[in-house]
């Protein structure tokens, strides 16, 4: 594949390719290998982002029906933990009259989006499956249905295109059963959120545009999405309408140390609080409380809504503001602007005694902000750290959390 680069933070970056993308090109290679008899060195395929990748296949195998092709998976510059995994596509093929299809018939099968469609007027049809190391969904909220393999609706579109494509070319009539497997998948599912999200036995086949955009943001933030679509449907079978947050393992441990709250409750959201709130509004949660170490909520008392350090970082400036609004004098208000970390600037605090003032007007900023971004979420807050536990927290922030220790 020739080299596709992104400049991102004054870099030049490499892209890579999603799963859903390997497993496209390893369908329409074995397509080819089906009706050609030998298996292509290389496939062309065009990304939904409108790239076009010329991909080496591997690993063919051919008996009677059944052809199977994998495509090496590349990650690029971004850290993905699948880089350089093979992706599989079996494909079975069975021609009408094998498969019991007769045109005018009234079969059902399945279209590329897994959704039951006659498919009369091609003669053909295609199902997808997962096979090892391909995760299956149990649990409800997520884009397929519980039960089916974890395949996103895009790449089963482009598996669909693919192999229909090659079949139309050959003049095909009948059924194509592909299976698409992982070997390595089911070990490096226990490395991402598909556990938490109630995908069991293997990671998942994702990609929307086909390109693994380095340290993409867009790809976290639907991780977000899962979560939260996940715990809506929990919500509905618990009767209940909120949700606990957390931008990383800091505040979920300490939800659960303080105040006995299962840690699998916590939807992470890393730096995205500002998505976080826009996510918990669109699908509908009336609550939502956030937990966190104060070195990343008190980024969000000034209003910054993503608090990964190169986008802003004000910590100890407005832990200073706080402070001289606290009453703190002006050489507090340099010693804490000349600290390294928000923690150091919390023992200056405590030694002027200052720190429970500071930690409340900071909490009200925290929660001003929130509620600016919200426009039916009500949000309550908690923050710690490391050293002195609880800081603060918003008024409603107890009554919030005894909901999940129901």
């Amino acid at each position: 594949m020739e080299g596709i680069y992104l400049k991102k933070g004054g870099k030049e970056l490499a892209c890579g390719y999603t799963t859903g993308t390997c497993a496209a090109a390893a369908a329409q290679a074995a397509a080819v290998m089906y009706f050609t008899g030998r298996a292509p060195e290389s496939v062309s395929i065009m990304t939904p982002k409108g790239i076009r990748l010329t991909l080496e296949v591997l690993e063919p195998f051919c008996r009677g029906d059944y052809v199977s092709c994998a495509i090496r998976k590349e990650s690029g510059d971004d850290p993905d933990i699948t880089n350089g995994v093979l992706v599989y596509a079996g494909l079975t093929f069975k021609h009408i009259d094998d498969a019991g299809i007769r045109c005018g018939d009234e079969r059902e099968g399945f279209n590329g989006d897994g959704l039951k469609a006659r498919n009369f007027e091609n003669k053909m049809t295609v199902d997808i499956d997962g096979g090892k190391g391909v995760g299956r969904v149990t649990k409800a909220g997520l884009e397929q249905p519980v039960g089916a393999a974890a395949i996103n609706s895009v790449p089963r579109r482009m598996i669909t295109d693919e192999i229909t494509r090659v079949c139309e070319e050959n003049d095909f009539v009948g059924h194509v059963k592909a299976v698409i497997s992982i070997p390595e998948g089911e070990a490096l599912a226990q490395k991402t959120f598909n556990p938490r999200l109630g995908i069991e036995g293997g990671i998942s086949v994702l990609g929307t545009s086909g390109i693994v955009e380095p340290m993409s943001e867009r790809a976290l933030i639907e991780t977000i999405r899962a979560e939260l679509s996940v715990k809506r449907e929990e919500n509905k079978r618990l009767g209940r309408d909120i949700v606990l947050a957390a931008p990383g393992n800091y505040g979920r441990n300490f939800v659960s140390e303080r105040y006995g709250i299962d840690i699998e409750n916590a939807v992470k959201c890393s730096n995205y609080i500002g998505e976080l709130v826009d996510l918990a509004n669109e699908l509908g949660f009336k609550r939502l409380l956030l937990a966190g170490h104060i070195g990343k909520l008190v980024k969000v008392s000034g209003g910054i809504m993503n608090t990964h350090s190169s986008n802003a970082d004000a910590r100890l400036e407005l832990l200073a503001a706080h402070a001289l609004m606290a009453g703190a004098d002006a050489q507090t208000g340099r010693r804490i602007l000349a600290c390294v970390t928000a923690e150091e600037a919390l023992g200056i605090l405590r030694e002027d005694g200052l720190l429970p003032n500071t930690m409340d007007i900071m909490v009200r900023r925290i929660k001003y902000y929130l509620d600016r971004r919200s426009d039916m979420t009500q949000i309550e807050v908690i923050v710690f750290s490391n050293e002195f536990g609880e800081l603060a927290k918003s008024a409603g922030a107890d009554d919030f959390a005894r909901e999940f220790r129901k």
